[in-house]
This record gives C-alpha cells, sequence and structure tokens, in this order.
C-alpha cells in the first residue's frame, strides 16, 4: 500500500492525516464509509479524491488501530 498518499502537516486541517494534496481528512472517509457511503459514491462527492486514496485512507486506519493502544468503549457509546 502507498502510504505516500496520506499526509500530516500542522498547518493542513491542524495536522490531521489528509489524502495527499487534498483537504480530505482519513477520518471523513471512515465515517462515509461507516455510514454506506461507497467508494464510487465518495468519489463523485470528492472529485479530487481517488480509489487509491480512499484505500490508503482505510490501511492507514488499520496501521494506527495496530499500536498498542487501549481504547475503553462505555456501553451506549457509537
Amino acid at each position: 500500500m502507498d502510504t505516500k498518499l496520506i499526509e500530516s502537516n500542522p498547518s493542513i486541517m491542524m495536522g490531521k492525516p489528509v489524502i495527499a494534496g487534498t483537504r480530505i481528512p482519513v477520518e471523513l472517509i471512515l465515517e462515509k464509509i461507516a455510514a454506506g457511503e461507497t467508494i464510487e459514491q465518495l468519489l463523485e462527492e470528492y472529485p479530487r479524491l481517488t480509489e487509491e486514496g480512499v484505500r490508503a485512507a482505510l490501511y492507514f486506519a488499520s496501521q494506527a488501530l495496530r499500536a498498542d493502544v487501549v481504547y475503553p468503549i462505555r456501553e451506549g457509546n457509537p
């Protein structure tokens, strides 16, 4: 997976990871896919986005969650 498609710069979106060359945050991609949008719908909504960029965002998120961090989940929280 091409990790160069994800970048983090303090002067862009307060340093949140974004698709390189855009201001589209990885978290936005995740939220929209979790809400049921397809990759095709994302590409229509964001013309600068590519399928490769969406897949890079998903891969980035999966790798970020591999860190040895405990994420407490309380009942009633989505």
